[in-house]
């Protein structure tokens, strides 16, 4: 299964309300280190199906959601669980940092 793609419309069902943790790559698509960071996101997505949820949610879509995480720079990752922003990364990191978010 690859990354999911969310929205103002599916980000509370999806994200907030999800019964299992999510990681969320906000990006855009013109965002050079959001394109190093996409394999990385499609690799996690796979390796951890059924345990998380994986998804993406375009800032220049969805600059709402993306203001009220307070995501000023992009890529970030921001890790929920039990509804909460628990963990946030900016930038391009690699896939053993973003192993180390999910995991903590």
């Amino acid at each position: 299964m690859s990354e999911l793609k969310f929205t103002t419309e599916n980000f509370n069902s999806e994200v907030i309300e999800s019964d299992k943790p999510v990681l969320v790559d906000f990006y855009a698509d013109w965002c050079g280190p959001c394109k190093m960071m996409g394999p990385v996101i499609e690799e996690i997505a796979k390796e951890y199906e059924g345990k998380i949820k994986v998804g993406k949610l375009n800032v220049d879509d969805d600059p709402e959601i993306a203001q009220q995480f307070n995501v000023m720079s992009i890529p970030t990752l921001i890790f929920f669980k039990d509804k909460q922003a628990v963990q946030r990364s900016t930038g391009f990191i690699p896939k053993e940092k973003v192993e180390e978010i999910i995991n903590a």
